[in-house]
């Protein structure tokens, strides 16, 4: 029983330890990084609010048709604020994002259908796990024709059926914006550990997921779509059934792809595998990393800085270990690939270590007669 409680304090510290450590921001531990401008000429420009800015800038950028968005600050009175000013809820302003987008690609009533799919418009104080008017949800319009838009989109959501309470998102003027300081901008690609484990804290995903089901992930009305060709459409990787599955398989293949195993370090395919390919979904074919993009870390699993593309990639947090951790999965196939590590090497700092297993090596020379020669151009 003593030995019970003490896992179950140390637990419980670790997890109060780690949410702590992920949700505080303090501007010395970011050093300001050197911004990549981009060309907004021509684009036009619209002003969301729905909680935390890393969350909703984060879901915009995936957007085609959106070129850039911002994280910073609007609806309140206090010029320039900082923010830790906007957090002490003292200056009206609330956490928001200015999404510059490319109107023939993509329409204001689809970004607006976008927002509703990232938020609770039914919480005026707050999202989530974050409280306060300085989280508040809000649409910014800049011309009667973006405020007809959002008052019907808002209705036409209303009668949807998807709540059981009114809306409370604010239909109002743009009047300012502020941009946040820039340890905020692209925080999620900055700090992606860190802003999974505070998205999986906050109860965004979660809540999200019932409200919407299957929709959530559906595609949004008057969004262009890439064209597809044979090694980057995700729609033409198929997954097996069980039973194929498990008889394709070896039984170590099966244990760490459809059971969460984990293969011996130094004693496995490809940990010290240096010849040019790809490595694929063992189960679908998924493309999933690049020799280029693999390192030696020393661990005794292929280790590698990026995935090819995150289109063919899932991360979930599980919590085997007695801390939290950063699983990895393919997207179509769901195999468990392996989990991903803040040790990394430049340019990402980032640790993805996979199970062998898990993974089909196709060489550069075969690329092409496997069709994936589309992707050679990883290998540069």
């Amino acid at each position: 029983m003593k030995t019970f409680i003490l896992t179950t304090v140390v637990l419980i510290a670790g997890l109060l330890a780690l949410q702590y450590y992920s949700t505080t921001v303090d501007a010395t531990q970011y050093p300001k990084a050197k911004v990549e401008e981009k060309d907004l000429t021509g684009l036009s420009v619209a002003t969301f609010a729905g909680g935390c800015f890393w969350c909703v800038e984060s879901g915009f950028e995936k957007l085609p048709g959106v070129v850039e968005v911002i994280s910073g600050y609007t609806g309140g009175t206090t010029e320039n604020p900082t923010y830790e000013a906007v957090s002490s809820g003292t200056t009206g302003h609330t956490e928001a994002v200015q999404v510059y987008y490319d109107p023939k690609r993509i329409g204001y009533q689809t970004l607006v259908a976008a927002l509703w799919r990232q938020i609770d418009p039914t919480d005026g104080k707050g999202q989530f796990s974050d409280r306060g008017l300085q989280y508040r949800p809000g649409i910014y319009y800049h011309d009667d024709t973006e405020r007809e838009i959002a008052e019907q989109s808002a209705k036409e959501l209303e009668e949807s059926g998807h709540y059981q309470k009114p809306l409370a998102v604010e239909i109002v003027p743009f009047k300012a914006f502020y941009r946040a300081e820039e340890y905020h901008q692209d925080y999620y690609r900055k700090n992606p550990l860190r802003y999974r484990y505070y998205r999986s804290g906050s109860g965004r995903d979660r809540y999200l997921e019932k409200i919407w089901g299957d929709e959530l992930h559906a595609k949004l009305p008057g969004v262009e779509q890439p064209a597809a060709d044979n090694t980057t459409n995700p729609d033409q990787y198929l997954k097996p059934s069980a039973e194929e599955i498990k008889s394709r398989l070896t039984s170590l293949q099966y244990e760490v792809t459809q059971q969460e195993g984990t293969e011996p370090p130094f004693d496995n395919e490809y940990w010290d595998e240096k010849r040019q390919g790809i490595y694929v979904d063992i189960v679908t074919g998924e493309p999933l990393f690049s020799s280029r993009d693999k390192y030696r870390s020393g661990t005794g699993w292929p280790s590698f800085t990026k995935p090819i593309s995150d289109s063919y990639i899932v991360q979930r947090t599980d919590y085997q270990l007695i801390y939290p951790r950063q699983e990895i999965r393919s997207k179509i196939g769901d195999s468990h690939l392996g989990h991903v590590f803040e040790d990394g090497p430049e340019p990402t700092g980032l640790r993805y270590c996979l199970n062998s297993a898990a993974l089909r090596f196709v060489p550069r020379e075969e690329m092409a007669a496997q069709g994936y020669g589309g992707l050679l151009s990883e290998l540069e």
